[in-house]
C-alpha cells in the first residue's frame, strides 16, 4: 500500500470526514483563489472593461474544465470502489486509461476553443469594450487545458486513494507563484487579461509537475511509463458509465451559467462585470460544501465498495450537518457585509452597488445547496451517477435558466432577479433527491455493480 492511501471504510465517520474534507476544502479555496486573485488585480489595475473581459473568458474556460470534473468525479468512483474491494489492478487501469482519454480531450478542446472564438463570443452577446480583452484571456488559457485538465486528473487520483493532504501541499505552492505572477504580469507588466491568464496557467502547470514528481518517488502502483499511457476498452466503458452522467450534466450546467451570462451581458458592462464579482464571491463561499461534497463521494464510494452501505448513509448524514452549519454562517456573512467584500475587487461604487444587489438574493442559495449536495454525492457514491446528473441538469436547464430571464429581463428586476433565480432552482432539486433518498431506489443501485 503507498504511503498515501487511506481506507475510509473504518474509523469514526465524522472524524475521518473532517480529516480527509479539510485539506479539500482549503486546497479548493486555494485553487479558486487563482481566478478571484485575476478578478481583484484585473479589476483594480486594469478597470471595468478587462474584468467584463475575463469574466466572459472564464465562462469558456469552466466549460471544458467542467467536462473534465466530470470524467475525474467518475474515475474517483471507480478507484474509491475498487481500493475498498482491493482491486488494485483495475485501479492501473483506470488512472492509465482517464490520463490518456482526458489528454486528447484536452487537446481538442484547444483546437476548437481556438479557431471558434469569435463565433463564441458573438453568441453570448459580449460586450464590445470587453471584447479584446476576453480574446486575450481565453486564448491564452485555451493553450493551457492540458495543465488545468492535469491537476483535476491528479486531485481525482488522490481523493479515490483516500488522500486529501498532498493535493492540498501542492495548490498551496501553486497559488504562491500564481500571486507573485499576476502582480508582475498585471499591475507592473500591466498585460491586462493576458498577463492573468498566463499567470494562471503556470501555476496550474507548476501543480501538475509537483503531482508526478510525488507520484513517481513514492510507492505508487501506476509507474508514469509510456507504456502504462494506454486506454483499456473495458475500463474505458466502466468510466464512460460512470462519467457520462455527470459530464453531461457539468458542460449544460455550465452552459445554462453562460446563457445567464448572456442575460447579464444583456444588462450591459455593469451588470456583467456586477455578476462577475458576485459570482466569484458566491464560488468561494459553496466551497467549503462543494468541497465537504467531494469526499462524501469519496468516503461513500470506498464504503460501498467494502459492502458497508449503513456507514454510507451516516457518511451523508454527518456531511449535511457539517455542510449546513457552515452555509448558515456564510450566508450571513455576505448578507451582512456584501458591499465591503464586493469592494475588494472594485473601488468603483456603481459596480460595488450593482455587485450587492445580485448577492443579496443568490446568496439564499447557499441554504439550499448545502442540502442538496449532501444527498446529491450520497447517489453519486453509488456509482450510479444517472439520476443525480439528470436532477442538475433539469435544475439549470428547465428552472434556473428560463428563471434568470423572467425575473432580470421579462420582470425587469435587473441583477435582483438574476440572483433569485439560483435559490428557486436549487430548492426544488433538493426536494427531488431528498425524495430519491427516502424512497430506497438507490439501494438497488448499489446492488448491481
Amino acid at each position: 500500500m503507498a504511503k498515501f492511501e487511506r481506507d475510509l471504510s473504518v474509523g469514526s465517520v465524522p472524524k475521518l470526514l473532517i480529516s480527509f474534507a479539510l485539506p479539500l476544502i482549503v486546497s479548493t479555496l486555494i485553487q479558486n483563489l487563482y481566478s478571484a486573485i485575476d478578478l481583484v488585480i484585473v479589476g483594480q489595475f486594469a478597470g471595468t472593461f478587462s474584468l467584463s473581459g475575463v469574466n466572459n473568458a472564464t465562462n469558456i474556460v469552466n466549460l471544458a474544465t467542467n467536462c473534465a470534473v466530470g470524467f475525474c468525479a467518475g474515475a474517483t468512483v471507480l478507484i474509491g470502489r475498487n481500493l475498498g474491494a482491493g482491486n488494485r489492478e483495475e485501479i492501473k487501469k483506470t488512472i492509465g486509461t482517464l490520463i490518456t482519454f482526458l489528454f486528447i480531450v484536452a487537446v481538442v478542446f484547444t483546437a476548437v476553443v481556438q479557431f471558434f472564438m469569435d463565433g463564441i463570443f458573438a453568441i453570448i452577446n459580449t460586450p464590445a469594450e470587453a471584447l479584446p480583452e476576453a480574446k486575450n484571456y481565453l486564448r491564452i488559457s485555451a493553450g493551457g487545458f492540458v495543465f488545468i485538465f492535469g491537476y483535476n486528473i491528479f486531485s481525482a487520483v488522490f481523493r479515490g486513494m483516500g488522500d486529501s493532504r498532498h493535493p492540498f501541499i501542492f495548490i498551496v505552492i501553486a497559488s504562491v507563484t500564481n500571486i507573485v505572477l499576476d502582480l508582475v504580469a498585471v499591475a507592473w507588466l500591466h498585460m491586462g487579461a493576458a498577463g492573468a491568464a498566463a499567470a494562471t496557467i503556470a501555476s496550474q502547470a507548476l501543480s501538475v509537475v509537483l503531482c508526478i514528481v510525488y507520484l513517481k518517488r513514492s510507492d505508487f502502483l501506476f509507474d508514469f511509463k509510456l507504456k502504462s499511457f494506454r486506454i483499456y476498452s473495458d475500463t474505458l466503458k466502466n468510466l464512460l458509465k460512470v462519467s457520462i452522467p455527470t459530464t453531461i450534466q457539468n458542460i449544460i450546467t455550465t452552459l445554462s451559467f453562460t446563457v445567464i451570462l448572456f442575460v447579464a451581458n444583456q444588462l450591459g458592462v455593469m451588470g456583467s462585470a456586477a455578476s462577475a464579482i458576485g459570482g466569484r464571491i458566491t464560488s468561494f463561499a459553496i466551497l467549503p460544501v462543494i468541497s465537504l461534497g467531494n469526499a462524501i463521494t469519496a468516503m461513500c464510494a470506498q464504503n460501498f465498495g467494502a459492502g458497508k452501505s449503513d456507514r454510507a448513509v451516516r457518511t451523508m448524514w454527518v456531511g449535511l450537518g457539517m455542510g449546513l452549519a457552515i452555509n448558515i454562517v456564510l450566508f450571513s456573512a455576505v448578507q451582512l457585509f456584501s458591499a465591503q467584500l464586493s469592494s475588494i475587487f472594485t473601488s468603483d461604487q456603481e459596480l460595488i452597488a450593482s455587485s450587492v444587489m445580485y448577492l443579496r438574493t443568490f446568496c439564499f442559495d447557499y441554504l439550499a445547496v448545502a442540502v442538496f449536495n449532501a444527498f446529491i454525492n450520497f447517489a453519486l457514491g453509488t456509482g450510479k451517477t444517472l439520476f443525480p446528473s439528470m436532477v442538475s441538469l433539469c435544475s439549470s436547464v428547465l428552472i434556473r435558466v428560463p428563471a434568470s430571464y423572467f425575473f432580470a429581463i421579462t420582470l425587469d428586476w435587473g441583477l435582483y432577479g438574476l440572483g433569485l433565480a439560483a435559490p428557486i432552482a436549487s430548492a426544488v432539486s433538493t426536494l427531488v433527491m431528498i425524495g430519491y433518498f427516502v424512497s430506497g431506489y438507490w439501494k438497488k443501485q448499489v446492488a448491481v455493480k
